[in-house]
C-alpha cells in the first residue's frame, strides 16, 4: 500500500519543484540515477515511446517519486514516534 501524501508535502514539493522547474527536473534525473537506476531508465524510456512532450512525462513522474519517497519517510517518522 502506498503511504498517503498529504496537503502539507505535496505543497512543500510544489514550491520547491516549480521555483525553478527545468533546474530540479534535470537534478531528479541525477538523483534517481543514483538511488533507483531502474526507475530512471522506465522514466525515460516511457518519455521517449510517447507521443506527449518526454520532459512533461519525465516531470510527472519524478513528481510522483519525490512524493512518494517523502510520504514513506514521513510515515517512517510517525511510526518511530508512536513507538
Amino acid at each position: 500500500m502506498l503511504p498517503i501524501i498529504t496537503e502539507d508535502i505535496a505543497k512543500k514539493a510544489f514550491e520547491e519543484i516549480f521555483e525553478d522547474m527545468p533546474k530540479w527536473r534535470k537534478d531528479m534525473i541525477y538523483y534517481i540515477k543514483d538511488e533507483n537506476p531502474e526507475v530512471n531508465t522506465a522514466i525515460i524510456e516511457a518519455a521517449n515511446k510517447t507521443e506527449l512532450d518526454p520532459k512533461a512525462v519525465a516531470l510527472g513522474a519524478y513528481m510522483t517519486y519525490l512524493l512518494i519517497e517523502r510520504a514513506m519517510k514521513d510515515n517512517e517518522a510517525l511510526m518511530k514516534y508512536m513507538e
